[in-house]
């Protein structure tokens, strides 16, 4: 069970895939971005489920289905079924289908995959505004025009509740980091005033629906974005791996409030495989990890030391979340990232 206040990152003396039996993977920006895989992530993975480690693929893009994404996968060398795939499409809908009655239509704004979602739970998509929908739900789309999103902003002004799968506000692709559903969302909340009931990372329906579909004993999260991810095995009090393949930033996990302190750290999803090392308090108040110490001067991250760069970014965030205490560090920890070139 994850800390409330976590103070530094933690210890595995065994390989996370043999200490946790289902590893929650976020795939965006995780196991590829766009349509590529990213390096390291098929044979960190296949080496993993080989090994006995179940493997679920939990994403808040609502816009494809999970057969589509288990054909990506498996196109990848990574052979993987349907119900491996949870994705905020099917949570935002069994949270719909709790407030509204049985066949209720639902003004569906996103991909398929939301619709096929909505079918699942016994609801009738519809197009527009005009249906007499009992619910509006977004979803990402990247092929989302401006019709439906005010379709969206017509029927949350006459009072009709209003769901998001995800209020994501960007998404990697392989060309950099775009807009995400929570740019689309805000769309609609600037012209209504209105705001969304949210099922996605990192809102509890999100690992509900996670923890029901797979049945996880001993889950660990893993993710790249502090904000969804990391959040979210917060909020369900499970532990979390921040792997740094997509868009969060070492400065950014050195900032991190508690909520978005991840219990381990590591470059990618080879650090499934293996354990994670001890970070070390010293005499002088600064923290070790395996050749580099790291410390607060004059209110800034300082840094000694050679090696791994990684133990020297798991020193910095010890130094780093013990002197934020509650709250987040905003000191410049630039020269000292600059040493671990992160």
């Amino acid at each position: 069970m994850s800390e409330r206040v976590r103070k530094q990152p933690g210890q595995c003396e065994r390989a996370l895939s043999a200490a946790y039996d289902t590893a929650l993977l976020d795939l965006d920006g995780v196991v590829y971005a766009g349509g590529s895989a990213i390096d390291h992530a098929v044979a960190s993975l296949t080496t993993a489920r080989d090994g006995g480690m179940h493997l679920a693929y939990v994403t808040n893009n609502a816009s494809r289905t999970p057969d589509t994404v288990a054909d990506q996968l498996t196109g990848y060398g990574l052979p993987t079924a349907p119900t491996d795939v949870i994705t905020s499409a099917q949570a935002v809908a069994r949270l719909i289908a709790g407030q509204v009655p049985d066949g209720a239509r639902v003004l569906a704004v996103g991909g398929e995959g939301l619709r096929v979602a909505l079918r699942e739970r016994g609801l009738e998509p519809v197009d527009s505004a005009d249906d007499d929908p009992a619910a509006v739900v977004q979803g990402f789309d990247p092929k989302l025009d401006w019709e439906r999103l005010a379709e969206a902003a017509y029927a949350v002004q006459r009072g009709v509740p209003w769901f998001a799968s995800n209020t994501d506000l960007t998404i990697p692709k392989e060309r950099g980091i775009a807009p995400g559903n929570g740019a689309l969302v805000q769309v609609v909340r600037t012209a209504t005033g209105g705001t969304p009931q949210v099922a996605g990372k990192p809102e509890t329906p999100m690992h509900r629906e996670t923890v029901l579909r797979t049945g996880a004993q001993r889950p660990l999260v893993v993710g790249d974005r502090l904000d969804t991810d990391i959040e979210g095995a917060y909020n369900g009090g499970v532990d979390s791996l921040l792997v740094l393949t997509g868009v969060t930033t070492a400065a950014e996990l050195l900032a991190a409030p508690p909520q978005h302190r991840p219990t381990y750290v590591d470059a990618d999803l080879r650090g499934l495989l293996g354990p994670q090392p001890e970070v070390s308090g010293e005499a002088d108040g600064g923290f070790r990890c395996g050749g580099w110490t790291a410390s607060l001067r004059d209110g800034a991250p300082a840094l000694d030391g050679e090696g791994a760069p990684l133990d020297g970014l798991r020193a910095l965030c010890a130094a780093a979340w013990t002197a934020a205490g509650d709250g987040s560090c905003d000191a410049d920890a630039g020269k000292a990232l600059a040493r671990l070139g992160l």
